[in-house]
């Protein structure tokens, strides 16, 4: 039984995160339809990352009160509405407009972890987490096959065809799915619940350093396709496939860094999850020639953000009371959207005066070294 809510839930995450990312791939089509600048291109990219974001701390609650099995299906019908009207959307203006809704699709994770880490026992739940987790390879299946199926199809229909797998994966969860026998509804209100979890030092111990890792990998997934064109002349599906590969890696690389938290503990793997990254962000900071140097560079990018993923969960779920890890996975997640959300904005704003991305990416290596600096110190506190 708890294989089967493990994987539907994961099934779940990964077509809402498809369809929060619908706009991301298309950048491109967008900039030249549209004729938008630098600025305001990010700015489409990133608006869906915003409520995402700050909507997973009321979801977080709602699913702590109703469980996952509702709040999942809920999501996925609720979502149905600004997929379709941003396929139907032909103006910059109805494009922010309904891509703000559609970034409700993003708050299912908040709804995942808290069910699922209530299947497992304590020291199995970096695992689940970590599985749940690879759900955000919904990024990946939208950077390759959206702009394939528009291409193939026409955006309107494609945008059809996500809200028709909304619907039926909203069905599946309400049929389907159970909500542990552990898990019991919450009864205290939602105010004093977020205020709570606010106090805990886990939750802003966590936010911080998913910002990073999360955050790091949302920007990637959004951005990269604009990235790829600026800097490399890509093509919009050839940017595509090879941002679907870095969603990729991160992807396989999350539920390994839950798997190691369990067993090495999540400080340790958080710590190598930054320092990589710091390394390869200078890396990428110079720009190297396409392909082997670049590719390689943003792949391994991906695989160090993806193991900081499992492991910011996997310390969650070993210091916050089970009943209040809904709560608490709503913070901690809206802070991860929100990391995910400034980063397209400071590259347009950085490629907009300098031409190039160097400054973006050294400011990812300087973030990265401070959570770095921290994850070794938290670790000190952890041990003693």
């Amino acid at each position: 039984m708890n294989a089967r809510n493990l994987t539907l839930a994961t099934l779940a995450f990964a077509l809402t995160f498809w369809a929060w990312n619908l706009i991301g791939p298309l950048s491109s089509s967008y900039t030249d339809d549209l004729g938008l600048s630098p600025g305001q291109t990010s700015m489409l990219v990133a608006t869906p990352v915003l409520v995402g974001s700050l909507g997973r701390i009321p979801v977080g609650v709602l699913a702590d009160k109703f469980g996952g099995r509702l709040m999942f299906a809920v999501v996925c019908f609720i979502s149905i509405i600004p997929t379709l009207l941003v396929g139907w959307s032909n103006s910059y203006g109805a494009l922010i407009f309904w891509g703000f809704f559609l970034g409700i699709a993003g708050t299912s994770f908040a709804i995942g972890v808290p069910f699922v880490s209530a299947w497992y026992e304590p020291a199995r739940r970096g695992f689940a987490t970590g599985v749940f987790g690879a759900g955000m390879g919904g990024t990946a299946l939208s950077a390759l096959l959206t702009p394939r199926l528009v291409d193939h199809l026409g955006r309107a229909q494609t945008h059809i065809l996500m809200a028709v797998a909304l619907a039926v994966m909203g069905v599946v969860m309400l049929v389907f799915s159970r909500n542990s026998p552990d898990w019991s509804p919450a009864t205290e209100p939602a105010l004093p619940r977020i205020r709570h979890a606010l106090g805990l030092k886990a939750t802003w111990q966590g936010s911080f350093l998913y910002a990073v890792a999360f955050g790091g990998f949302v920007a990637f997934s959004t951005y990269l396709p604009t990235v790829l064109r600026n800097v490399y002349d890509f093509a919009q599906s050839d940017a595509g496939l090879r941002t679907a590969g870095f969603s990729i890696a991160g992807v396989l690389a999350r539920p390994i860094g839950g798997t190691l938290s369990d067993r090495v503990g999540p400080d340790r793997v958080l710590a190598v999850s930054f320092a990589g990254t710091a390394i390869l962000a200078v890396v990428l900071g110079f720009e190297p020639a396409p392909e082997i140097p670049a590719g390689a560079s943003l792949i391994l990018m991906a695989f160090f953000l993806g193991l900081g993923t499992g492991g910011v969960f996997a310390l969650i779920a070993k210091l916050v009371d089970p009943a209040k890890v809904g709560s608490v996975t709503g913070v901690v997640g809206a802070a991860g959207g929100l990391g995910g959300y400034f980063p397209p904005l400071v590259m347009g704003l950085v490629y907009s005066s300098r031409s190039d991305y160097t400054l973006g990416y050294w400011l990812l290596a300087l973030t990265a070294l401070a959570a770095f600096a921290y994850t070794l110190k938290l670790g000190r506190e952890i041990r003693t």
